[in-house]
């Protein structure tokens, strides 16, 4: 009989099993050891079911070791990127509140890869004056990428994180017992915890954590620990497509991206480099896998097919989601789950075979002169000149193109440019040049106009 929700995935194999490698192996036995060390930690400070506990730890096994503590004694876990500014950090937890945070390692706000535990450092816990208990169907709290503004909190139960390690079993391509998963995705979100290491943990697969994000040694690492599949974001895979001559990886069989629609130009110089061709998931933080095409059988913007499970339709192109409940907790979001579904605001469009192709945000649409225009078919065309790294089209009073280059042509060039494939109506009135443009701490592109203008 298994104590807590989750203990079924620790308590499967032996304690020499390998469930990890990160400079050598890492067995179930550290796991599981730390796990419990953890969890007496915590319930001596007064964690237990029901109490609320904001996560904010450097990647490593040390934190996994504590979320699974916590969890084990009942917690419910509010997790907050590495990445993110303590400033930030602090306005996130006091949008969720909880009773007690926990934090470990000395570089909190800074990009950096797994750490060894002796670098991310054993939990801390600090007691919070007040801070509201957890509702008690829920066990993990996370934030959306808030890409678009004040990021929303939204829980899930265990019912909820179970029934999408169900969805992963029933899809076919993803990694089984015995392969190697190297996952580049942050551990603190739901492509990297659930699909990454709690699928690799239900199945019996292994994690591999590179060493180093730098794109040729992680080359080097596909190739040397013999890996099968690569998690990953667009960025990641297109860095690695960047790698002149990557040594022979005759093990990898599988590219699985998700967390942006990944670039055809990216899929492409990705097969070329390594053989293999990268498949896209479409998932959200509220329900996490919602569609997938793991073999690359469809290229982009394809994301695949529904999973079995997940009960959607789409109005107007707008995909919607059924579910029992709405995922977010707090008020002032009505608009996001009407109706009993959730909206994505993502449109797509879907074919005979049940194939999902992503269109578009349904908050793209604006309407000029009365003549529907969408922002991403601008993006699209600007993204194609050879001189354009990164690119955002809003609109305020007209249409604005935010770009991003190290040598950015003038405006009439731009202006000639979108006049050649777009019609007049969808060509942007002004170009607002930089070198990169601002991204939250996950990585993808901030798409809210005002604070697009207060980073410049």
């Amino acid at each position: 009989m298994f104590s807590w929700w989750g203990e079924r995935m620790l308590a499967e194999g032996n304690d020499n099993d390998i469930w990890a490698y990160f400079d050598g192996p890492i067995s179930k036995r550290r796991l599981r050891v730390q796990s419990r060390e953890y969890a007496a930690t915590f319930a001596r400070a007064r964690i237990s079911e029901g109490t609320t506990v904001a996560l904010q730890m450097a990647p490593s096994v040390a934190y996994l070791a504590t979320l699974f503590g916590l969890w084990s004694v009942g917690a419910t876990v509010v997790l907050v990127d590495y990445r993110v500014p303590q400033a930030e950090c602090r306005t996130l937890v006091d949008l969720a509140d909880p009773q007690f945070v926990v934090v470990g390692g000395d570089r909190v706000g800074r990009a950096v890869g797994f750490q060894h535990d002796v670098e991310a450092g054993a939990p801390v816990v600090h007691r919070r004056s007040g801070g509201r208990a957890g509702r008690p169907d829920i066990r993990l709290v996370q934030f959306s990428s808030g890409s678009t503004g004040v990021p929303k909190i939204i829980g899930r139960s265990p019912e909820s994180i179970l029934a999408e390690l169900d969805r992963h079993l029933a899809v076919d391509g993803l990694p089984v017992r015995g392969e190697r998963i190297l996952l580049l995705n942050s551990i603190s979100h739901t492509m990297g915890l659930i699909s990454g290491v709690l699928h690799a943990l239900n199945v019996g697969a292994a994690v591999v954590f590179p060493t180093s994000l730098r794109p040729n040694e992680v080359a080097r690492t596909i190739a040397a620990a013999e890996v099968h599949a690569v998690y990953g974001v667009p960025a990641h895979f297109e860095l690695l497509s960047q790698v002149a001559q990557p040594p022979p990886t005759p093990s990898l069989r599988l590219a699985v991206c998700g967390g942006e629609l990944l670039p055809r130009e990216t899929y492409d110089a990705f097969h070329r480099r390594y053989g293999v061709r990268i498949g896209q998931v479409y998932g959200l933080t509220e329900i996490g896998l919602v569609a997938a095409a793991p073999l690359g059988t469809a290229p982009p913007p394809a994301v695949g097919t529904p999973v079995p499970g997940v009960d959607i339709e789409l109005v107007e192109q707008e995909m919607r989601i059924r579910m029992a409940m709405s995922p977010y907790l707090g008020d002032g979001l009505s608009d996001r789950f009407t109706d009993g579904a959730l909206r994505t605001f993502d449109r797509f469009e879907q074919d005979a075979a049940g194939v999902l192709r992503i269109l578009g945000r349904a908050d793209s649409l604006v309407v000029i002169g009365g003549l529907k225009v969408d922002l991403m078919e601008v993006e699209a065309v600007l993204s194609r000149h050879p001189a354009i790294a990164e690119v955002v089209v809003m609109f305020g009073e007209s249409i604005e193109a935010f770009i991003a280059g190290t040598e950015l042509p003038g405006s009439n060039e731009l202006t000639a440019w979108c006049r050649e494939r777009l019609a007049p109506v969808k060509i942007p009135r002004r170009f607002i040049r930089s070198e990169r443009l601002p991204r939250n701490a996950t990585g993808k592109l901030i798409r809210n106009r005002d604070l697009i203008h207060s980073d410049k």
